[in-house]
């Protein structure tokens, strides 16, 4: 990394109680064989529960360093030349009693992203636009009058990694911090009352880019029995995953529940708790694109034919997204 300071930023939709985003402030320093990382300036605590406690926020900013570098080895030395600034006075610096318990599947996330954001400016040719960077947390719980029994079903679903020098995003991976990705939903449809009437890959949700970001997921959960609670703790339903260097944002993350036929959208986009469904009613959630990687218009003709062949695009989009 060449010496100098780089500077990134990213955001969480909201705190899940005021409708506000929560921003960070990433300032990356590079000198002789030291990197510093300073989160001044960074929303200050929340009243929701996306504050990060300091031992998350530190280990957000190692991930994103080892994402840069994984053929370095972890160990003490590893972490000898990464200095934080603690960012005091934020929501990146939790103390008790403020709520945090959306920091480790969430918060890290949207730290490592801004991490991502400014270290792309530094060496292009390692870094990826943003990936879909949400865990995709959500919760069905209720009584099951077939299996005489209560029941939680708990899912974390995948997204569209970013695009890099050389190559398009992943479809469908992993959260950025290493949790699993959901069961086969024949297993879920198994243990518990619901069938899930889609599941499949959201075409399109990439961002464009030379190398355009990978494809998030459709899902819909079709309550089948009893009557259930819904919650969810996401992210990236306000902006979608950052393009890098002249690449497109990625689709951003929604949710909508079909109660008696009639449509709801959370207030908070990402976050809610407590949707009461019945039988027949639907959740359905799309999860975020990767960004794209570069300027869209230098992607290569046969690739973008590619993707049309394949059904990622109409010929009408590829146009628009392309040129």
């Amino acid at each position: 990394i060449p010496d100098g300071v780089y500077e990134g930023t990213s955001q969480v939709d909201s705190d899940g109680v005021v409708d506000e985003p929560l921003v960070i402030k990433m300032k990356v320093t590079k000198k002789g064989e030291d990197l510093t990382f300073d989160m001044t300036g960074s929303s200050p605590p929340c009243r929701g529960p996306m504050n990060s406690v300091i031992a998350t926020t530190k280990s957000a900013i190692y991930l994103a360093v080892k994402h840069v570098f994984p053929e370095v080895p972890i160990n003490a030395g590893t972490f000898e030349p990464l200095h934080i600034v603690e960012p005091e006075g934020t929501f990146l610096y939790a103390r008790y009693p403020r709520p945090v318990s959306g920091c480790a599947a969430e918060v890290s996330q949207r730290i490592a992203e801004a991490v991502f954001a400014a270290l792309t400016k530094a060496i292009p040719d390692l870094l990826f636009a943003a990936p879909a960077g949400t865990s995709g947390n959500l919760g069905v719980g209720g009584y099951d009058p077939e299996r005489k029994k209560n029941y939680i079903m708990y899912l974390f679903t995948g997204g569209g990694y970013g695009g890099f020098q050389g190559g398009d995003g992943l479809s469908n991976g992993c959260s950025t911090i290493g949790i699993s990705k959901m069961p086969p939903v024949e297993v879920l449809e198994q243990f518990y009352p619901v069938l899930f009437e889609e599941f499949s890959l959201r075409e399109g949700s990439g961002g464009a880019g030379e190398f355009r970001g990978g494809f998030g997921i459709n899902y819909a959960i079709k309550l089948r029995r009893g009557e259930a609670r819904v919650s969810m703790v996401m992210d990236h339903g306000r902006t979608g995953p950052q393009g890098a260097l002249g690449g497109a944002d990625g689709g951003v993350n929604t949710v909508e529940v079909t109660q008696k036929g009639k449509r709801y959208r959370p207030p908070h986009l990402s976050k809610d708790q407590d949707i009461e469904i019945g039988v027949g009613d639907v959740v359905r959630v799309q999860t975020p694109g990767g960004g794209g990687f570069g300027d869209p218009k230098k992607r290569k003709p046969e690739s973008i034919a590619r993707d049309v062949a394949r059904g990622y695009y109409t010929e009408a989009e590829a146009r628009e997204k392309f040129a």
